[in-house]
């Protein structure tokens, strides 16, 4: 399997050519997801409810 580093360098540089580059924010999650210290379902939950309204 490739580097961590390497990976989140690649998902960042795709990002980046469609204007979307990586937050520090977004790449420490993806460490996390690639470390498996919190699954990728998971990460999806809270980035979900860190982004959802309660009206």
């Amino acid at each position: 399997m490739k580097d961590i580093e390497q990976i989140i360098k690649e998902v960042n540089g795709t990002m980046a050519m469609e204007g979307m580059p990586l937050t520090e924010e977004d790449k420490e999650r993806l460490k996390l997801c690639l470390s498996n210290k919190v699954s990728f379902e998971e990460m999806k939950k809270r980035i979900i409810k860190k982004h959802t309204r309660n009206i």
